[in-house]
């Protein structure tokens, strides 16, 4: 495959793309025409799901339900729904000298993603990039192929229904030759964001030529203060830990205050009957030995912290004070998400104020780091770093901006 060909006809698409007037009348269209070949992309992914174990912890991830692709169906409508990012005047002024000058969003270009196992993510990407103006070119993993040849050769199609050009979104094929070209298109690829595995993301910014924003990586905590509701710890720690395990805003380690070592009898019975395997530190052990299902109960070792699970897996770490579990946290976090339960105000608020990770809840499942759950219709990852974008990134972060300065005539002395 002559890559350099395929991203070249990206970038065109991208430079004379001109559909906004008819993006949100297409996206709900696309969405309509999922729902009505629903099981034409479920024999492709069952062919995916038949290559892979049942007990690889990214089957949950690979594997598409009716609900799931009506999920996604509707979060395409969601995104059609929402206000177009582009055009807005961010800042404005007059100088003395009577320029006008404005500052004013803009697409970012052409938009790569690397992703594992996850062929929601091909319609996600898909449908945000579009209404941001954006071209994409995705690179899916070998384990998701039938599925994704399946996605984008649907989008393709609905794209030429309404004229617009197919080469707003390319997908790569499954070789490892189009990771190390799409990583060295410079000058036609203006970003790549990888979404998957740390290793995944670590090679992706070690090797690509092009500006990489970094998401995925969870290693998530909760914080069991000694003032928290054991109502909310029962409802907070199962949703986060065991709603889906395989995903990366999944609670990784359960911090709990040394005055609720007896909660842990109650609080953990949830997630006894879904079957977690519980690493506890030694006060923690003691606290639930008897009390926990003996195989399901092991202690911690060098590995327990500052793991991410994305399985039935889950680390118990106790402290005496809220300072504790704030160094724990700054020292395994990976700035995904964290949370607090508690009743104090003042621990809450110093909690909020002090952990560094793109979202930080107090009294609330940290299952809720999502793009469409924050009201961003879909998500195109979730960004770790600082720079450009933090947390769930939606349509506003798929965008750049532009100065556009007029003038009678000026000119600088």
């Amino acid at each position: 495959m002559d890559y350099k060909d395929v991203f070249i006809k990206a970038r065109e698409a991208f430079v004379s793309f001109n559909g906004q007037k008819e993006v949100d009348k297409f996206l709900n269209y696309l969405s309509g025409e999922l729902n009505n070949n629903i099981e034409k992309l479920l024999v492709a992914n069952k062919k995916d799901l038949d290559r892979m174990p049942t007990s690889d912890p990214k089957y949950d991830r690979l594997k598409l339900t009716w609900e799931r692709i009506h999920d996604i169906s509707s979060d395409i409508v969601n995104v059609a729904s929402l206000p177009s990012p582009l055009g807005r005047v961010l800042e404005h002024r007059i100088l003395p000298n009577k320029l006008d000058i404005s500052k004013i969003s803009v697409p970012i270009g052409v938009v790569g993603v690397i992703y594992e196992a996850r062929p929601n993510v091909t319609f996600d990407v898909f449908s945000l990039c579009f209404k941001s103006g954006n071209a994409c070119v995705l690179k899916g993993g070998s384990d998701a192929q039938n599925s994704n040849e399946v996605a984008v050769a649907f989008i393709k199609e609905a794209l030429e229904k309404f004229d617009f050009n197919p080469s707003m979104i390319t997908l790569l094929p499954p070789e490892k030759k189009s990771t190390t070209a799409l990583l060295n298109a410079k000058g036609y690829v203006d970003i790549v964001i990888p979404r998957g595995s740390q290793a995944l993301i670590d090679f992706v910014r070690d090797n690509a030529k092009i500006p990489v924003i970094e998401t995925g990586a969870g290693i998530v905590h909760v914080f069991y203060d000694k003032t928290g509701s054991r109502e909310n710890a029962l409802a907070i720690i199962n949703n986060s830990k065991t709603r889906r395990v395989s995903v990366c805003n999944a609670l990784d380690c359960l911090i709990v205050h040394k005055n609720r070592l007896n909660d842990l009898t109650i609080v953990m019975n949830p997630l006894a009957d879904s079957h977690v395997i519980i690493y506890a530190d030694e006060r923690a052990f003691k606290a639930l030995k008897g009390h926990y299902p003996t195989d399901l109960l092991k202690q911690t070792d060098e590995n327990s912290f500052g793991t991410e699970f994305l399985d039935y897996m889950m680390a118990i770490k106790t402290v005496d004070n809220i300072e504790e579990a704030l160094q724990h946290i700054s020292r395994y976090s990976s700035r995904h998400s964290e949370a607090i339960i508690s009743k104090d105000s003042t621990n809450i608020e110093l909690f909020l104020n002090r952990v560094d990770a793109a979202a930080v809840y107090a009294n609330a499942s940290t299952a809720f780091t999502d793009g469409a759950q924050f009201g961003l219709g879909a998500e195109i990852g979730i960004s770790t770093q600082k720079l450009h974008a933090r947390g769930p990134m939606g349509l506003n972060e798929l965008t750049s901006y532009k100065w556009v300065i007029r003038g009678k005539g000026q000119i600088r002395k």
